[in-house]
C-alpha cells in the first residue's frame, strides 16, 4: 500500500494556492483542497489543480440527510479527484449513500473515507459539548467499524488512533491522518498530535500537513522533510 503526504493548501484564493504550487516547479505533491479555497474558488480550481499533475484529497466533510449526500457526491464524482470524505457521525445510512453517489456509471470512484473526530476535538471536549460520554478512542473506533461496514475505504483520524483502527478494522483500511507536526514546531489549534516519522511507525496511510509546510520559510524543504520523516527515506 503506497504511503504518500497530503498537503492542505488552506488558502482563501486560487492565485494564492497557484502560487503556492508553482514553488515545486517538476514536483507534483498530492494536495488537499479544503472549505475554505473550495468555496472561495469553485471547482474550477480543482480542475486547474488536476490538470497540473496532482493527486486531490477534496476535504469536504459532507454531512446530511443520505438523499442529499448521495446527490452532491454524485456531482463531486465528476471532478475526477483522487479522494474525498463524509463526516462518520453521518450514519451507516449517510455514508452507505455517499458510496452511491461517488460511483460512476463505470464502477469506478475516489477513495472515500470518514472523519471520525477533529484532531481539535479533545476528550473533555467531546464530552462537555457533544455529550458523548464514551471514550474518544472508543468511539472512534466504532465510527471507523462503521465507515467499514458502508463500503469506505478509511477513515480521517488523528495519528494516534490509526493503530486501533488498524486493528479493528483491518491492516488495508486506510488511515489518513491530519493533526501532524515537526517536534520542533509548535502544536497551534490542534490537540491530538504527532510528527511524521511516528506517524509513519503506528500506522498512518496518508499524513495530511497544513501549516507546518505552508507557512514555513522555505516550504519546499519542508515537504521534503515531511517525506523523509514519514517515507523512512
Amino acid at each position: 500500500m503506497a504511503k504518500d503526504v497530503i498537503i492542505a493548501c488552506d488558502f482563501s484564493s486560487a492565485e494564492e494556492t497557484l502560487d503556492f504550487l508553482d514553488l515545486f516547479e517538476d514536483r507534483k505533491p498530492f494536495v488537499k483542497i479544503g472549505m475554505e479555497l473550495f468555496y472561495s474558488a469553485g471547482p474550477e480550481i480543482v480542475e486547474e489543480i488536476k490538470a497540473r499533475g496532482h493527486k486531490i484529497f477534496l476535504d469536504l466533510k459532507l454531512h446530511d440527510i443520505p438523499n442529499t449526500v448521495r446527490k452532491s457526491m454524485a456531482v463531486l464524482s465528476s471532478l475526477d479527484v483522487d479522494m474525498t470524505n463524509v463526516h462518520a457521525a453521518g450514519t451507516i445510512e449517510m455514508m452507505k449513500a455517499a458510496v452511491e453517489g461517488l460511483t460512476r456509471v463505470d464502477g469506478s470512484r475516489p477513495l472515500l473515507v470518514a472523519v471520525t473526530q477533529l484532531t481539535s476535538t479533545s476528550e473533555e471536549r467531546m464530552r462537555r459539548d457533544l455529550l458523548i460520554d464514551a471514550p474518544i478512542n472508543e468511539v472512534i473506533a466504532h465510527y471507523a467499524s462503521n465507515a467499514a461496514e458502508a463500503g469506505l475505504d478509511g477513515v480521517v483520524c488523528s495519528p494516534l488512533e490509526s493503530s486501533l483502527v488498524k486493528e479493528r478494522c483491518g491492516s488495508s483500511f486506510l488511515t489518513v491522518t491530519p493533526g501532524i507536526r515537526f517536534a520542533d514546531a509548535a502544536s497551534d489549534d490542534q490537540v491530538r498530535i504527532t510528527t511524521p516519522a511516528r506517524a509513519r511507525e503506528i500506522g498512518s496511510d496518508y499524513i495530511v500537513v497544513g501549516r507546518p509546510v505552508t507557512a514555513a520559510p522555505d516550504p519546499v524543504a519542508a515537504y521534503e522533510r515531511c517525506l523523509r520523516e514519514f517515507l523512512g527515506e
